[in-house]
């Protein structure tokens, strides 16, 4: 299965590229820029990823980012996360970046998104791996702050094709940002937000009906409301899933508990993603096997998240059609 897994093409819609800064390039970027971090080894580092809460990751995670000061230090954050997408057979992704970490620093955000961008261009010319930048929100900022990142962004809207919400859930409902998403939405971005990982499943609603999302990222906890979870499956509303980082944060105790393939067999329209990969421990490829290991599953239904994520993304119907063929036709060699 696992053989099946890492040959499998997959379409990864739920990544914080500040979250894939692994403990060897965060020192390498401390070094070249002469930042002070509180560890002395990349060891150090892992062993202080132990998380009880998002909070306490979050904590570590703003921590990490203080190394990302240049275009070029974006640039090397993003290529390394791509060459792991090349090994993990990602075909097309959709990274998040939170530009109030850098822009609070006093880093520019043409800085940041320059740095991204000028990778992903790279990714698709070198790897031929197709991508797409979100935008995210800090939602343990004010809204004011957001409609401030919100009118930076204008400018590049070239290169980014959505708008986010992420950072601390509890006590920062998705209403909180109702007009900062209604400009957005004006502005021509597409909406997505994280909504019922740590939050409960009205946030899911709420970010549904009142932020006018195309996609909700986590929403696990959509099971506490049958009732929503039968709307979900009939609209296919994509809920982006991060298994190992459910499990790192509590969401879960147990990759057993998790309602991941439950919620598949109910025809939500469900995704496997990394989330934050160096901090949790997994990329793609580490995703799919975790699931599968902890739940007998066919190998169609494995197929069924990358084309889930491809009827999910923001890309062409044309580009989707193509995908999915891609993945049929590996079905049928190897299915």
């Amino acid at each position: 299965m696992h053989r099946f897994i890492q040959q499998l093409p997959k379409v990864e819609l739920h990544l914080h590229i500040e979250g894939s800064l692994e403990p060897e390039l965060m020192f390498e970027l401390a070094q070249r820029n002469q930042v002070d971090i509180p560890f002395t080894s990349p060891q150090e580092v892992r062993d202080a990823y132990q998380f009880t809460n998002l909070q306490d990751f979050l904590d570590i995670y703003y921590q990490g980012a203080n190394v990302l000061l240049h275009e070029q230090d974006f640039y090397d954050l993003t290529w390394a996360y791509l060459l792991r997408c090349k090994e993990d057979n990602v075909i097309h992704t959709e990274i998040f970046f939170d530009p109030q970490t850098h822009t609070a620093r006093g880093v520019a955000f043409e800085t940041v998104i320059e740095g991204i961008s000028k990778a992903l261009d790279q990714g698709k010319k070198e790897l031929g791996i197709s991508s797409q930048i979100i935008m995210c929100f800090l939602r343990h900022l004010s809204e004011e702050d957001a409609i401030k990142t919100l009118e930076q962004a204008l400018p590049y809207k070239d290169k980014i094709i959505g708008v986010g919400l992420d950072s601390s859930e509890q006590g920062h409902p998705p209403e909180k940002f109702t007009e900062v998403f209604r400009q957005a939405h004006e502005a021509g971005f597409l909406a997505v937000a994280h909504a019922g990982e740590e939050g409960p499943a009205m946030n899911i609603r709420n970010a549904i009906d009142i932020l006018g999302v195309h996609r909700v990222d986590h929403g696990v906890r959509c099971v506490e409301d049958k009732a929503l979870v039968t709307e979900l499956a009939e609209t296919r509303m994509p809920l982006t899933v991060c298994p190992l980082s459910n499990l790192k944060l509590k969401v879960f105790e147990e990759m057993e508990e998790h309602n991941i393939v439950e919620l598949l067999r109910q025809g939500l329209c469900v995704t496997i993603n990394s989330d934050d990969p160096a901090y949790f421990g997994g990329y793609m490829t580490d995703n799919f096997n975790a699931v599968a290991d902890a739940h007998p599953m066919s190998h169609e239904e494995l197929a069924q998240f990358t084309l889930n994520a491809i009827e999910a993304s923001f890309i062409a119907d044309q580009e989707k059609q193509q995908m999915k063929n891609t993945v049929h036709k590996f079905l049928t060699i190897h299915g």
